[in-house]
């Protein structure tokens, strides 16, 4: 490795790099005092420090994993504590549901992720607050063009659900749009993308992205039967949802003068028998997104369209419903630390209906209309980026008319405030 002054000084070395990892942490006030005393040179010393670390990191990862191939292993999490008060008042009765008023976990995530060597990896997060996953998927990575996961993971639709990860959200939580066409089929909902099973294929070059994924066709996450009859993810499958779902997302990504970046894509769903109002009776759901994202120093511009179209879906299963929705997002940097967000987003049912508990988070019912809306206006502090960050907000929603065109309307209105740690 490198000349040694002594014998003494040589098995000195030789039981740091035997005792590895417990030695590792502890050595460099050692090391300094061989140098100071001219038994070490500085350039000796590195190389010390160097072995020692390598050795140190060989031997945790060998201690905790059980692969013989697995040469990295990282471990990530993300806690994220919020309160909620939100009322909602419905116009014309006698009594207005009960106000949400409470503090939660809202996620409790741990993961990890292994490094296999020659291209392969694997990765698995799991949620402890919402007893899900939000990952388990095997990677092959030949290039920057081509990477393959199989496994669990978000299918690729929607900028907000697809792109964004919930820790990088501005608005604490993903817009009312986004959460009508991605969350649970509930017979308004349409449950078209976010959490599936299957074969996820995507790449970049030179600026352009893209993304195929073919999936189980129902939204799925939870480890076992739940109370809402979700079947887990290790079912086999049902006569309502035995098919396979297709997506596909693409665009492009540059930059524009000293610091501007910018992105817009669009993508596609297609779901055979995921539409009407009882799942496999021969349905169809077909979605698609439209969306851009524009960033200029403090400033930042997001947006996004989406649209589909439901088989027999609206609330009376007598026509097609074609429901849709957009969410416009500009966010500005006040100070390095301090950020205001403003949010608005809007639903429109085409007679398959939206409740406000279907696309505000924690908000009372406000029974089932056909259309909604939402304002959100909000401030975060970053103390270590999105890594340690508080969030408050403002929440005013509406949702009106009912699904045969008579008149009705509900509204919730309160606060919404989060506290993140990522590692």
């Amino acid at each position: 490795m490198f000349h040694l002054k002594s014998k003494w000084l040589a098995l000195l070395v030789g039981a740091f790099l035997t005792a590895g990892s417990a030695f590792a942490q502890d050595s460099g006030p050692l090391i300094d005092v061989l140098v100071k005393k001219g038994m070490l040179t500085d350039q000796e010393a590195e190389e010390l420090r160097a072995d020692l670390t390598k050795d140190a990191a060989s031997g945790i990862i060998s201690t905790i994993s059980g692969g013989k191939s697995t040469v990295g292993l990282s471990i990530s999490g993300r806690l994220q504590i919020q309160y909620a008060g939100l009322g909602t008042s419905i116009d014309g009765v006698a009594a207005n549901p009960v106000s949400t008023e409470h503090f939660f976990l809202r996620r409790i995530y741990l993961g990890a992720k292994a490094e296999l060597g020659n291209g392969w990896s694997s990765t698995l997060n799991y949620d402890f607050a919402g007893a899900s996953f939000d990952a388990a998927f095997i990677t092959w990575r030949q290039s920057d063009q081509l990477v393959v996961d199989v496994g669990f993971r978000k299918a690729p639709l929607g900028l907000e659900e697809w792109d964004i990860s919930s820790g990088s959200l501005k608005a604490i939580e993903r817009s009312p749009a986004t959460r009508y066409f991605v969350e649970s089929n509930n017979g308004r909902r349409l449950g078209a993308a976010s959490y599936r099973t299957g074969i996820f294929v995507g790449g970049t070059q030179d600026g352009f992205f893209y993304n195929v994924a073919i999936t189980n066709p129902e939204r799925d996450e939870f480890s076992s039967l739940t109370g809402n009859s979700d079947p887990g993810v290790q079912s086999a499958g049902t006569a309502a949802n035995n098919n396979l779902a297709y997506f596909v997302n693409g665009g492009y990504k540059g930059k524009f003068g000293e610091a501007g970046t910018y992105r817009f894509g669009a993508s596609v769903g297609d779901l055979p028998d995921q539409g009407g109002l009882v799942l496999g009776k021969g349905n169809n759901l077909t979605v698609y997104s439209v969306y851009g994202v524009l960033n200029t120093g403090p400033f930042d511009l997001s947006a996004e369209y989406l649209g589909g179209k439901d088989q027999n879906g609206n609330a009376a299963g007598t026509r097609d419903a074609k429901p849709s929705g957009y969410w416009i997002q500009p966010a500005y940097m006040l100070t390095s630390n301090l950020e205001a967000v403003v949010r608005y987003s809007s639903i429109d049912s085409d007679g398959r209906g939206v409740n406000l508990s279907d696309t505000t988070r924690s908000s009372p019912s406000g029974g089932t209309m056909n259309k909604a809306d939402e304002w959100y206006f909000g401030g975060n502090y970053y103390f270590r980026g999105n890594d340690v960050k508080l969030q408050l907000g403002y929440v005013h929603a509406q949702s009106r008319d009912t699904v045969t065109g008579g008149t009705a309307n509900a509204k919730t209105d309160g606060v919404r405030s989060q506290m993140q740690v990522n590692f």
